[in-house]
């Protein structure tokens, strides 16, 4: 049974797309693609149908992501496929949790910096939409950092369903 997680942060553009890239990668370097699924999306559907940001297929390529993406809005519908949703920051948790149509599938929404113990109080990913190249790059460390805690939990959920 394949074990589903979808990224989320506001258009779909910057954020989540890195986030699904850099996963992808740990997913497929761990030997787990075909158990685990990774896609994205945003809260929001204003940039439905285009690539991610120049500036985040840039960083992207610059540091051996795979970067082809197209935008999309987070369905409500899709809480009943996914396993686990991931916000980029605080905004988008809330949005999401209120969206799930049950407890259980709020419980399924977690941040992404959650899963990075070296990250501290702030867990929000900024949004580097409206900056330079630098914020991107940053946005790429916490998407890396988080991601080693994040494919240890999502691990131990695929070996425990195969068990």
């Amino acid at each position: 049974m394949t074990y589903r997680v979808c990224f989320v942060c506001t258009g779909n553009i910057c954020r989540s797309p890195m986030a699904e890239s850099v996963f992808r990668a740990r997913i497929q370097e761990a030997g787990l693609d075909g158990l685990v699924e990774v896609d994205s999306a945003g809260t929001g559907g204003w940039h439905e149908g285009d690539g991610a940001d120049p500036r985040t297929v840039t960083v992207l390529g610059n540091n051996g992501y795979d970067s082809e993406h197209t935008a999309r809005q987070f369905q409500v519908s899709w809480f009943s496929r996914l396993d686990l949703v991931i916000a980029l920051d605080a905004g988008h948790l809330r949005a999401l949790r209120r969206l799930a149509p049950s407890a259980e599938d709020a419980q399924k929404v977690r941040l992404l910096r959650s899963y990075d113990s070296s990250a501290g109080a702030d867990l929000d990913v900024p949004d580097p939409y409206y900056g330079g190249l630098d914020g991107f790059e940053e946005c790429l460390e916490m998407v890396e950092a988080a991601s080693d805690g994040l494919l240890a939990a999502v691990r131990e959920h695929v070996e425990g369903r195969a068990a």
